[in-house]
């Protein structure tokens, strides 16, 4: 089935991802609308959208510090439902809680599963990149949506690192990482491997190189996820230690919490590339394309 604009998602966004959005709606041939946002002087939230919807609509919201941003999408997705929208889709190019899947320790909140839910109350559909799940096999055992969609930043990166590196060795920093290096790995036949991390706390980590030699490699640590830095930068040690090249960084979600760039420069990281998953000056790879295609594809099914 084809689409055209009539039968096309009206999409809407936030001011703050109004850049991410644009792109995506050119992609797609979309009419985007910005949702109106007020603080109050209490810290309470006023949105306005705008005042009639087609039936179709899809809100991009991507869920880097997502507390607030989920009271949003609570207001905005009800609101959409009372002016018109039948079917609304989630645009979350990251999608936050997804780590805590079980009660590692008694009384603790298994929080995929509760934001899955709470998600799944309000939308349709489900578009998200690299989603970071590990006990469970699809995106629908976490979010209960009826349409679900996963893309993944690993075969954009792996063109970008093929265009800026000759004969790269992709490494991932640790065990979790091992599904996005061998996609990466496997569009342009690089080598790769994979670390092995021991975390002592949040930002306590020690890593232990797999048993390869680098020497003389240009090495690129690949996941889908920076956030500290802490280890990719004890990776990055470690690897220049036992003869590396080089070695730059590429992920799909970048985060970089506080001095989380600072940390991996000061380890003698070279280049650092993401996604626009999330706004950050190490963008190098947009992500537009393939999610105006899910939401064709969503839109066409729905």
């Amino acid at each position: 089935m084809s689409s055209t604009p009539e039968s096309n998602p009206l999409l809407l966004c936030f001011e703050d991802e109004q850049d991410s959005a644009e792109r995506i709606a050119q992609a797609g041939g979309l009419n985007l609308a910005v949702i109106e946002r007020h603080h109050f002087p209490d810290g309470e939230l006023k949105l306005r959208l705008p005042d009639s919807l087609p039936c179709r609509v899809a809100i991009l919201r991507t869920l880097s510090e997502p507390n607030e941003k989920l009271v949003e999408l609570l207001l905005a997705a009800q609101t959409a439902r009372e002016l018109g929208a039948h079917h609304l889709t989630l645009i979350a190019p990251y999608l936050a809680y997804m780590r805590q899947d079980i009660a590692f320790h008694p009384g603790e909140a298994i929080s995929q599963r509760i934001v899955g839910r709470f998600l799944a109350s309000l939308f349709n559909a489900v578009i998200t990149v690299d989603p970071h799940l590990h006990r469970v096999a699809t995106l629908q055992e976490a979010v209960p949506v009826p349409q679900a969609m996963v893309l993944s930043g690993a075969y954009l990166l792996s063109d970008l690192i093929a265009s800026r590196r000759q004969k790269p060795m992709l490494v991932g920093p640790d065990e979790e990482s091992a599904q996005w290096i061998a996609l990466a790995a496997a569009r342009h036949g690089f080598d790769h491997a994979v670390c092995r991390k021991v975390r002592h706390g949040d930002r306590a980590v020690d890593v232990a190189l797999p048993d390869i030699s680098i020497v003389g490699r240009q090495v690129v640590l690949l996941d889908d996820v920076a956030s500290t830095g802490h280890t990719v930068a004890r990776a990055a040690t470690l690897l220049l230690a036992a003869g590396a090249a080089s070695v730059d960084v590429a992920v799909t979600h970048a985060l970089f919490a506080g001095d989380a760039l600072e940390v991996m420069h000061k380890a003698h990281v070279g280049e650092v590339w993401s996604t626009d998953c999330i706004s950050h000056a190490s963008n190098a790879v947009s992500m537009a394309e393939p999610l105006a295609q899910a939401l064709a594809q969503i839109t066409a099914t729905a």
